[in-house]
């Protein structure tokens, strides 16, 4: 398996969070992973063979070639149907606004084809990126694509900017009471601004980010205990931090501990 990532151009830094490939052969018995929601929306491509993905009801669909994955409020189950291929944009929280012309909640847990997001010119765009063996090509080609428009800058605005610093930086331990304060935002207009910016609530944000940083603790053995992992990471208890561990993963932090980990690592660069 092989798995990279690298730094976008300095023009859109504020926006996307990095880029990744990901290469891995055939299986011969192929596993199911498990995505972890961690507040980023991603840009997929399918230069390898496609994905399976498992829904809520039991029933499963073959992921679109090209798309883009809206917010997860809960964890992602896939699985490869040969031998795996991915170029992906993984944007900050509330980065791909500027591009959206879908309100960003409408495409919550959902796999939203480029065609249906940009019509003829996300055809054009899956084409280059698809037909170009070159990283460093993939990498110019969606750049030229996303600054093009980025003149119809829907900017995200200030207080959502600093309200998402300010739990990032907390690693997701603030309660929003404290957010709200510290950023001098209403509470309701905070939770208003979000749905349609990043498309989650703060408290969402918050859950996922605070997981996040337990699942890094986790990845580099940074603890002594689940109990102990739990109280570090300012979980109430050991009964909130299982809510939320499974609610978040479909595992309780015994089960997911292992394998699950370590590819939840790669696709939401928790390394």
């Amino acid at each position: 398996m092989y798995y990279k990532t690298f730094d976008p151009t300095p023009e859109l830094r504020e926006l996307i969070k990095c880029y990744w490939i990901l290469e891995s052969p055939e299986e011969a018995v192929p596993e199911r992973q498990t995505i972890v929601p961690d507040g980023c929306m991603e840009m997929i491509f399918h230069y390898g063979d496609l994905y399976r993905q498992y829904l809520a009801d039991g029933s499963n669909i073959v992921q679109p070639r090209c798309f883009v994955i809206g917010q997860l409020t809960q964890p992602l189950e896939i699985e490869p149907t040969g031998t795996t291929g991915i170029f992906s944009v993984r944007f900050h929280p509330g980065g791909f606004l500027p591009f959206a012309n879908l309100p960003i909640r409408e495409m919550e847990n959902t796999a939203v084809s480029l065609e249906q997001l940009f019509g003829n010119d996300g055809l054009e765009m899956e084409q280059k990126i698809l037909n170009t063996p070159s990283v460093t090509e993939r990498i110019q080609h969606i750049e030229r694509f996303l600054l093009d428009r980025l003149t119809d800058a829907k900017t995200i605005d200030r207080i959502i900017k600093t309200t998402v610093e300010t739990i990032l930086t907390a690693n997701g331990q603030l309660t929003i009471e404290a957010v709200s304060k510290q950023t001098h935002a209403n509470r309701r207009q905070l939770e208003r601004k979000f749905a349609t910016t990043i498309g989650l609530s703060p408290k969402q944000l918050s859950k996922m980010v605070r997981l996040q940083a337990t699942l890094k603790m986790m990845l580099n053995n940074q603890f002594t205990s689940l109990t102990t992992l739990a109280y570090e990471n300012e979980y109430y208890d050991q009964a909130h931090f299982s809510k939320d561990f499974k609610e978040l993963t479909g595992f309780t932090p015994k089960e997911f501990y292992g394998d699950q980990l370590k590819m939840s690592a790669l696709f939401y660069g928790t390394e």
